[in-house]
């Protein structure tokens, strides 16, 4: 007990003078609010770089909220043990495990199942319950998710998409959070100091499962479940996912370092940077965040040199250490220190892979990741909690969309790369999930594996050797070294069920789910280029087609128009800054483009396209009808928004091949894409839906769900 106490001294220690050294860092730095460059302006798939909006500052609210928590933490164990009682009087179980696997395919894991691959799922099956799981319109991650914690249909949480428009300047922004910088700072000379206070606005709304919960006294640890950035305070533990930041304020910028041509943007999510001769060796300078201190200071760097020794061998040198480069294997996680001042610095993580010694030079550099051991952003609750579990596990991918897709769709590095890196992150989760389990007695321990996802989306062509993108895959259709990498994903998750499983007694209530499954993604459709063609979007004259984020776009003439991946919405008078279609006439406008929409068919392969278009409110009911889709699209089996429709663009066709390594999707019909569910005891329902998960935990923890609930106890009589 002692030497327990000590450790915990010697952690709060570090964590309060590491704070207070830190102060002025929070004061001073933060993410440019000013629009981003192009790339980083629009999702388009995991990975891609959406520019966070924002400031750092929020940081300092972050950290006066952690030492104030580290302060009253004998007054909170008081507290949490007598109001527990009330909370755990009805319970019926002591503990809920949730594993969520990310995109687990009912059809993969069904004949997995039956092939025997997959025992340990399989064995939940026989002893307790498997279905398929109803997921949500559409059945996007960010989507889902909000829907698996809150228990309500996106009506009444908000999140549709990862983007939202914005109604007065039509560019996308993320759709879960929103940073607010300080209105006004003081200037002196080239140096600037804030006079105001930044925050970081979640913009998920209704309750959490976990949130009412911890109001009772009953205790949960959430570990990387989608949209839980920024953490919310509540009576548990949480670690950040999805839509977590890299340092440079986007959803994960890689950068390539090489010695052939100049250096410049990918078209997406990447940014190449020369690497030049320094003598025998190379040099270059990595780019982080601009600096706080000044007025457009441009970004700070960290200069590295690079020996290459052959044979795919070298050594980096950086931040005054150095590190072997061996071929085909990642270094560690590199803490990379950007100075803004004496004493005012910024600090991140990265993994380098030299990927090229001859005839050219290349390294690729993971984005920057917020550090977990010293954040420059709120990422757990409580705040140390991102802290000790670097502490005790060490360092750790951050990032919400942490494996590179990016990087492998652009070529930077290979897809053996790719999986390294995606089990790598993997094993990160599974240490977490393994340290909450054993240290969870009674309560909830929720985590999501997104390898499962990742993967697919990269890989899902290689189970059909006549996919598009086997045209642009410099391995052709002769790699069968990947033929089987989804059935191997499938029986390592089934891996990771079977260690959980031992954390399972007949107190526990043990959940696998994902929150949709998979499809194959082999066409594109540009629905701007649609609704150009039948006269509902119209250009400026002289515009050019395939600019992105609908800067063409005669809003005058306009009235409907797509961005992001999941619909179509109409330029609505009073709601739009530029909006011409009159209130008393969307209804009818909404319903002809459905209904135009609904069985649209690619005549060039005479396939169908397009299976159901909706008006929203045939689908959603709820206070946040304005944010969604004024029409949602349910594409066909292979088909699926086209990136240059994600991104705003206007193209000239309707239909193009995906000939990008991301193969695999689920942006089409849910019912196509269902999830899975499997526990260890039987469900009263027949018809499990994802929005059904939130109620039954309360209700195994003798709650009742709140009213506004949309979901059903699983183990109880279905709402009449």
């Amino acid at each position: 007990m002692k030497k327990a106490v000590g450790n915990g001294g010697r952690l709060i220690a570090r964590l309060v003078v590491g704070g207070i050294a830190a102060l002025t860092l929070f004061f001073l730095v933060d993410i440019p609010s000013a629009p981003p460059p192009e790339p980083y302006l629009a999702y388009v798939g995991p990975g891609a770089g959406f520019a966070f909006l924002g400031s750092f500052m929020s940081l300092l609210a972050a950290f006066l909220v952690g030492a104030a928590s580290i302060l009253a933490w004998p007054v909170r164990v008081l507290w949490r043990t007598l109001s527990g009682k009330k909370g755990w009087k009805d319970a019926k179980v002591r503990k809920v495990i949730f594993l969520g696997l990310d995109g687990y395919d009912p059809e993969l894991a069904e004949r997995y199942m039956g092939e025997g691959k997959l025992p340990n799922l399989a064995g939940l099956r026989d002893s307790g319950t498997y279905s398929r799981l109803r997921t949500t319109y559409p059945p996007l991650s960010p989507v889902a998710w909000s829907t698996f914690a809150t228990g309500v249909n996106p009506a009444k949480h908000s999140l549709y998409d990862f983007l939202n428009r914005s109604m007065k300047t039509y560019l996308p922004e993320l759709s879960s959070s929103r940073v607010r910088e300080p209105a006004r700072f003081l200037r002196l000379g080239k140096w600037r100091f804030p006079l105001g206070k930044a925050s970081i606005d979640m913009r998920r709304k209704s309750k959490t499962f976990w949130s009412i919960l911890g109001d009772e006294g009953i205790d949960s640890s959430i570990l990387r479940v989608p949209i839980t950035f920024p953490p919310e305070k509540f009576n548990g533990r949480m670690l950040s996912a999805m839509c977590t930041p890299d340092l440079l304020g986007t959803q994960g910028t890689f950068q390539q370092f090489t010695t052939v041509g100049e250096g410049g943007q990918f078209d997406e999510a990447g940014q190449q940077r020369p690497l030049t001769r320094n003598g025998k060796g190379f040099k270059g300078a990595i780019e982080g965040p601009p600096n706080p201190l000044k007025d457009e200071s441009g970004p700070m760097i960290v200069a590295f040199t690079l020996q290459v020794n052959g044979a795919g061998s070298g050594k980096l040198a950086v931040n005054g250490s150095s590190y072997d480069l061996k071929p085909g294997e990642y270094t560690p996680w590199i803490r990379l220190t950007f100075r803004a001042a004496p004493g005012v610095k910024v600090e991140g993580i990265a993994r380098f892979l030299l990927t090229e010694t001859s005839p050219n030079v290349s390294l690729y550099v993971t984005p920057i990741n917020i550090d977990p051991e010293k954040p420059a952003l709120p990422i757990s609750h409580p705040t140390y909690y991102a802290t000790y579990l670097a502490k005790l596990l060490g360092a750790y991918s951050t990032l919400g969309l942490a494996e590179d897709t990016w990087a492998l769709n652009e070529r930077v590095i290979d897809e053996q790369a790719f999986l390294d890196q995606a089990y790598s992150i993997c094993g990160e989760r599974e240490a977490m999930f393994d340290n909450a389990l054993d240290k969870t007695k009674k309560g909830i321990v929720a985590c999501v594996f997104d390898t499962s996802d990742r993967v697919q989306h990269m890989f899902f062509r290689y189970l059909e050797p006549d996919h598009p993108a086997h045209r642009n895959n410099p391995h052709g259709n002769g790699a069968t070294q990947y033929e089987n990498v989804i059935e191997d994903l499938y029986q390592r998750m089934d891996t990771i069920v079977g260690k959980a499983l031992k954390h399972v007694d007949k107190d526990t209530v043990f959940f696998v789910l994902s929150d949709h499954g998979f499809k194959s993604f082999r066409r594109g459709i540009n629905l701007n280029a649609w609704l150009l063609q039948n006269g509902y979007l119209a250009l400026k004259d002289g515009a050019d087609l395939g600019t992105p984020y609908l800067k063409g776009v005669d809003w005058s003439r306009t009235r409907a128009y797509t961005f992001g991946l999941t619909g179509v919405y109409l330029n609505q008078e009073g709601r739009e800054a530029q909006g011409i279609v009159a209130k008393g006439d969307a209804a009818a406008l909404k319903r002809e483009i459905s209904d135009k929409l609904s069985g649209l068919r690619d005549d060039e392969l005479d396939q169908l396209a397009i299976q159901q278009a909706w008006p929203k409110e045939t689908i959603y009911h709820g206070p946040y009808m304005d944010v969604a889709p004024d029409i949602v699209i349910g594409y066909a089996n292979g088909y699926r928004s086209s990136w240059d429709a994600a991104l705003g663009k206007v193209t000239a066709e309707v239909f193009q091949d995906n000939l990008k390594a991301w193969s695999g999707d689920h942006c089409v019909d849910p019912a196509l894409v269902p999830g899975v569910i499997f526990c260890n005891r039987k469900f009263d329902s027949d018809n499990p839906g994802i929005e059904d998960l939130a109620p039954t935990t309360l209700g195994l923890f003798g709650q009742k769900p709140p009213a506004y609930m949309d979901g059903n106890d699983l183990f109880a009589a279905p709402k009449t």
